[in-house]
């Protein structure tokens, strides 16, 4: 019933803008200028609430077409300029816009329902694009974003890390690509490959802070959004290639894309290949484990130097075409990604006996998105924004060419966006989402039973300019259904043997927001964002029951007791208590400096959250006997029965109240013409009720960069330091703090129409042992060694 409401919806959506009848259209005419009277070449120029949009020529002129009304509000963006929203009365004529310029990088961000720069959203954004991203990105999105104020990463060697966002992850960051769900399972476990690719990508977005008014459940903790360009959105001839060797372990990478057309379409093909060797590890590391001989498990690991089981090969490819209309465009991608990769600390003792076999896993993905964005001659609605993709994803972990377990997932979602005319100098829209998740684990670590999730949403959003105050409102209502069909329980009575449940339960979580960003003198601003916002548990949080080799763990969901035995064993029971939603009470305060030599941004926040989902040590233990169910085949005659018990520590998800609060800052000082220093610093502290810490919160860090750029030279060193952290949850160990030391050197020039540059690039140069404090494994995995990486990129 829903899906069929679902469908109408969006048909009754497309016919309300497309057969509704045109109204009178004006044009608008005028020339962007900087403070100095000079014409801004390049800049855009679009009509807000609508998707139509142009660029100043090389006089800095432009013209808007097809606009309606008395009034209309422009949004202009330069790169070098703050971006500037002003009024315009169709009656006056052409205009002449003043930007003035700022230090602080001001990038548009796409993920956020309207039209905002990084300073003008109330929340809290960081945004990596162009050369910049070009130098961070990774062969994973939680090191390509690790030195972001407010992000850190689980670091499971190079293979799968993903981003911490101000100590939350997992399934409260929600991972897209051009807005929509990356679809994988990196969410389950922090072993699992987040399936996005940032050496093809343009940009990449952080939101942090609550964003669940925009995406649904899956983003209470912030959201990372990667933008390509797979569905084109022009047709003018551009494209980037890049090709790169690191010998940390001996890691290359070839990368391109091109977009290009005629008339009246536009195609995009992109492509990348990746693969490496395992990774060398500092010295101090190497003696460390040495010396440390078969104290734990895997201290064997470090003795050639590098981390057994952590090399990787990865390739994907992409291909989009769009249709270009006069009012916007409607495109759609194809995509595929393969990757096989070691899985640090996975190991198991061979069939014969005789050492242990490291396990891999084998991914795969095929991913379709369509997406269009249309303006709408309508007396009522101004542009309708639609976004649909489809999501074929499985990985198996293979041992010894048998696979262990299997990881599968398909998924399809909608997001369509419409937006209203002005209503009282209101602008905004109403959405509505739609997301559908089929998931399912089978083999011997299959510690979460297959499931599906529904949800539907629909929410509404608006903003107003008062003076030099912009406000920004939203809610949204959400249903979410989990199922599953063989969620198992060990029965107390019969040892050995497995009781069944099919379970469904039904959420309705509801979000409030509310924002203000005020120009209160010039060159500054102040943000606040208030926002109240729902999540529903996860299947995996709910219905976990078995070992996680991932975590070195054997994971009990939320849905059951505990009860521990006088003998030390433990049994499990269906709680009879009522599954709760996840509340996050935040707010969030901004300052910004954005003009002048000097210029900075600081942000303080609180996070009250009842019912937080976590991890809980139990202290009790559960034999992990999978390998005994391992199936390499039938044994031959007169060979013993190999079997292997392993003794891991059971972890409950629980739900408690929790409060998160902390600081962050950046600065930017222009020292000199070609000289500039950035600062940093971020803290989070995090405590459930009563005062216990949550488990893997990162430390206090600081860190400096000094760049120097001139005639096409440019030299950057920087710093980090990660302080002890010595406030850890129950059974948790402490970290040693560490400073990370890089640098590079790039030349840039023109040749052929495009622009070159070569750059060699340098990594923990001072070779220090550093163990991510948000890492499950960084006992057994700690930072690479120093790494010297050579570079040629391209772009025209």
């Amino acid at each position: 019933m829903q899906k069929n409401w679902l469908q109408w919806s969006g048909v009754g959506l497309l016919w309300a803008g497309l057969v509704s009848p045109n109204v009178l259209a004006e044009t608008l005419s005028g020339e962007v200028r900087d403070v100095d009277g000079q014409p801004v070449a390049g800049a855009v120029v679009e009509w807000v609430g609508s998707n139509r949009k142009t660029l100043t020529d090389a006089a800095g002129r432009f013209s808007l077409e097809d606009l309606r009304g008395d009034e209309v509000e422009l949004h202009i963006m330069a790169p070098r300029f703050v971006h500037q929203q002003l009024h315009v009365d169709l009656d006056e004529g052409p205009v002449t816009i003043r930007l003035r310029p700022t230090r602080i990088e001001v990038i548009e961000v796409v993920a956020l329902p309207w039209h905002a720069s990084t300073l003008e959203s109330a929340q809290p954004v960081n945004v990596i694009a162009g050369d910049t991203l070009a130098r961070q990105q990774s062969s994973t999105l939680g090191e390509t974003l690790k030195n972001e104020v407010g992000v850190h990463t689980n670091y499971y060697g190079p293979v799968a890390s993903s981003p911490v966002i101000r100590g939350l992850d997992g399934p409260r960051v929600l991972i897209t690509q051009n807005g929509l769900d990356a679809g994988d399972v990196s969410r389950v476990g922090p072993d699992h490959l987040v399936t996005t690719e940032t050496s093809t990508a343009e940009q990449v977005e952080v939101l942090r802070g609550p964003a669940t008014l925009f995406y649904g459940s899956g983003a209470i903790g912030g959201v990372v959004n990667i933008v390509d360009g797979r569905v084109p959105t022009d047709n003018e001839l551009s494209g980037q290639w890049h090709l790169k060797h690191d010998n940390v372990a001996d890691e290359n990478l070839v990368s391109a894309s091109v977009t290009g057309g005629a008339g009246s379409w536009a195609t995009h093909a992109d492509g990348f290949w990746r693969e490496s060797n395992d990774y060398r590890i500092p010295v101090a590391a190497e003696r460390e484990e040495h010396e440390a001989g078969h104290e734990h498990d895997h201290a064997d690991e470090a003795f050639d130097g590098r981390l057994d089981n952590s090399a990787y090969r990865a390739k994907g490819a992409n291909v989009g075409a769009s249709y270009l209309l006069d009012n916007g465009f409607v495109g759609v991608s194809v995509g595929r990604l393969e990757r096989t990769y070691g899985i640090p600390g996975h190991s198991h003792e061979s069939h014969d006996g005789e050492g242990d076999v490291d396990v891999y896993a084998d991914l795969e993905q095929d991913r379709v998105q369509l997406i269009s964005e249309l303006s709408l001659d309508h007396p009522w609605f101004s542009a309708l924004n639609t976004r649909l993709g489809y999501t074929d994803y499985t990985h198996s972990e293979i041992e010894e060419g048998v696979p262990l377990t299997t990881f599968a997932s398909t998924s399809q979602e909608l997001r369509a966006e419409l937006f209203h005319h002005p209503v009282a100098e209101w602008r905004g829209a109403w959405s509505l989402q739609y997301k559908h998740q089929d998931f399912s684990a089978e083999g011997a670590e299959a510690f979460t039973p297959p499931s599906e999730t529904e949800s539907l949403a629909l929410g509404w959003m608006e903003e107003r300019h008062f003076g030099p105050v912009q406000v920004q409102l939203g809610a949204r209502a959400e249903r979410v259904e989990l199922s599953a069909d063989q969620v198992t329980l060990p029965m107390e009575d019969q040892p050995g043997l497995l009781a069944a449940y099919q379970v469904k339960q039904t959420f309705e979580p509801f979000s409030l927001s509310a924002g203000a960003v005020w120009d209160f003198t010039e060159g500054y601003n102040l943000g606040l964002a208030l926002s109240r916002a729902q999540r529903a548990p996860s299947a995996a949080e709910l219905y976990s029951f078995g070992p996680h080799i991932g975590t070195s763990s054997y994971e009990v969901g939320a849905l059951y007791e505990l009860h521990e035995e006088a003998d030390g064993h433990f049994h499990a029971e269906v709680s009879p208590a009522a599954v709760e939603l996840e509340t996050s009470n935040n707010i969030d305060l901004t300052l910004r400096k954005f003009e002048g030599d000097v210029g900075f941004t600081l942000n303080a926040f609180y996070n009250q959250m009842d019912d937080f989902y976590y991890l809980s040590a139990t202290g009790l233990e559960a034999e992990d006997d999978h390998a005994d169910e391992h199936d390499h085949g039938e044994a031959e005659p007169g060979a013993e029965e190999h079997e292997e018990e392993e003794a891991l520590p059971v972890y409950h998800y629980t739900a408690r109240d929790a409060r998160l609060y902390g600081l962050e800052g950046q600065l930017v000082w222009q020292l000199a013409s070609p000289w500039r220093l950035t600062l940093m610093s971020d803290y989070t502290r995090a405590s459930l009720h009563g005062g216990e810490p949550i488990p893997r919160i990162p430390p206090l860090r600081v860190g400096a960069t000094l760049e120097y750029q001139l005639n096409g030279w440019r030299t950057e060193l920087g710093a980090q330091h990660y302080f002890d952290q010595d406030r850890t949850a129950n059974l948790e160990s402490e970290t040693d703090g560490y400073t990370l030391v890089d640098a590079q050197l790039s030349y840039e020039w023109e040749w052929a129409a495009q622009t070159m540059t070569f750059y060699i690039q340098g990594n923990n140069l001072t070779d220090t042992e550093a163990r991510p404090h948000t890492s499950f494994l960084k006992d057994r995995a700690p930072l690479p060694a120093r790494s010297i990486a050579v570079g040629l990129r391209s772009k025209f």
